[in-house]
């Protein structure tokens, strides 16, 4: 089942009088369920690609499906409500706020959307807590925990939504090994019990390791599509 399509996607930057192209006819269909990597040398394309699709940027040229429907054919309002329900993002800075508990930061995305009763988001939160192996760490503050508890509550806060897609842009980069592998892991786990979607842009081969299906950009267009 097709979650994701892009078809012909092309993005030009104009930096003074010269274009950049950094998306150049991308063609490419993901499934649910996948646990794909993008990779490919700085100025490849991927952090664009990914811009896209998670509706943080809009292509010059191509268009872009989420199971059928035309992103293009949105109005803003539309689209940043679509992002905030279908789409979430792990980022290798982790991107907590340092103010909020665990808990808190988890709930956070359900708290924006608005659309549960206060004790269903926390008992949404609380599980998906423990299912990245953080329970009884609910009332910690980010500046208490490791580097990879901390990643493992941005995994958390970024399923506890059921997104169609997760957009992990180097996950791993700011973690050691050990913890790297752990990191993976989790992830590995929750797609294989939930189906969540993962495509991830990374250099880490640890990540490419383990990816089903890895996507090569070179100057913009995809050089190869190996599936394993």
């Amino acid at each position: 089942m097709s979650i994701l399509t892009l078809e012909k996607l092309r993005k030009v930057y104009l930096k003074g009088d010269n274009k950049v192209v950094a998306l150049d006819g991308v063609d490419l269909v993901i499934e649910k369920g996948e646990f794909l990597a993008v990779v490919g040398p700085s100025g490849s394309g991927k952090t664009t690609m990914l811009n896209i699709v998670g509706c943080l940027d809009s292509p010059t040229e191509g268009r872009v499906f989420y199971n059928g429907s035309e992103l293009r054919a949105m109005k803003e309002k539309e689209l940043s409500g679509y992002r905030k329900s279908h789409i979430s993002f792990i980022f290798q800075s982790f991107n907590l706020i340092p103010v909020l508990t665990v808990l808190e930061n988890v709930e956070l995305p359900l708290v924006i959307e608005r659309k549960l009763k206060p004790a269903e988001i926390r008992r949404k939160a609380v599980e998906m807590i423990a299912a990245v192996g953080l329970e009884g760490k609910e009332n910690r503050f980010p500046r208490e925990l490791s580097g990879g508890q901390e990643q493992r509550v941005a995994i958390a806060r970024a399923l506890v939504k059921d997104p169609f897609v997760v957009l992990a842009d180097e996950p791993t980069a700011n973690l050691d090994s050990r913890t790297a592998e752990e990191i993976v892991e989790i992830m590995k786990r929750i797609n294989a019990e939930r189906r969540t979607t993962f495509i991830f842009s990374t250099h880490d081969r640890l990540v490419m390791g383990h990816a089903r299906r890895i996507v090569t950009l070179r100057d913009g267009s995809i050089v190869s599509d190996e599936r394993r």
